[in-house]
């Protein structure tokens, strides 16, 4: 009767894995990431294959494939069918406990975030455009077309909607560089308060692909963004395309103790 790869692993003695409480598989795959981290497995590298890593740590096919799996799922890597396993490359985030534009956060962790401008026009409001901005359907308001780079690298396409008056003073303001929210509060003295947001995921159009330099049918997070100044009243209407495989939003949630039964 042959014995369980899975059970023959419980019994070796492993470097630098170890016999302890903790599942072989956890130990292999927080090596991994270890390696990965440390750049030992440079970003788009090929990792070694499932039996090269089995020999390296003395452990099964089945182990191997469950530390591997648990590397995909958390985004460090990738597989490509035929082809192996590759060092995926690290997703910047950016963190929405509190209402900031996309350089104002990413700046102060030293990325370079420029912006390059697609569009800057007048159209009438279409039906949602309207209702977001509380203004009547088909009056004027400005819309700013925008591809935001990280590092100079595509990262989203943000088409922001303002009103006619507030998108004037945008006009001659430095779009390139600057985000719009420190503009409004700084160049024109408005005060923001708050912004509701609604998340959601898009296959990557015509538009999309050639924006962010991604294959068509790409997975794409789009988040629509109202912000409203400091009296309650709507300012900004935006749709915001990000890249799947190059951001993500991150977001702490307290639970909030209420009143013992």
């Amino acid at each position: 009767m042959t014995s369980d790869p899975a059970m023959t692993d419980n019994v070796l003695s492993l470097s630098p894995l170890s016999l302890s409480s903790v599942p072989l598989h956890t130990q292999l795959r927080d090596v991994l990431r270890a390696r990965i981290l440390d750049g030992e497995y440079p970003q788009d590298s090929q990792m070694p294959s499932e039996s090269e890593l089995g020999a390296l740590f003395k452990v099964s096919r089945i182990t191997v494939r469950q530390a591997l799996g648990d590397l995909q799922k958390e985004g460090l890597i990738f597989k490509i069918h035929g082809k192996g396993t590759f060092v995926a490359k690290p997703k910047t985030f950016q963190n929405v406990s509190s209402l900031q534009g996309l350089a104002e956060s990413m700046t102060g962790r030293g990325y370079e975030v420029i912006n390059r401008l697609r569009s800057f026009k007048f159209i009438p409001a279409d039906k949602r455009v309207a209702q977001r901005l509380q203004v009547a359907e088909g009056e004027i308001v400005a819309q700013i077309k925008r591809v935001r780079l990280i590092n100079r690298e595509p990262i989203s396409l943000e088409i922001t909607y303002l009103p006619k008056a507030v998108g004037e003073r945008l006009e001659k303001a430095d779009l390139v560089t600057r985000d719009i929210f420190l503009i409004l509060e700084n160049d024109c003295g408005i005060a923001l308060g708050h912004a509701d947001l609604a998340i959601d995921a898009v296959l990557a159009d015509s538009d999309l692909t050639q924006a962010l330099n991604v294959e068509a049918g790409s997975p794409i997070m789009r988040i629509e963004r109202l912000t409203h100044d400091a009296q309650g009243q709507p300012l900004d209407f935006e749709h915001l395309y990000y890249r799947g495989d190059a951001f993500q939003y991150r977001l702490r949630i307290d639970r909030q103790k209420g009143e013992q039964a």
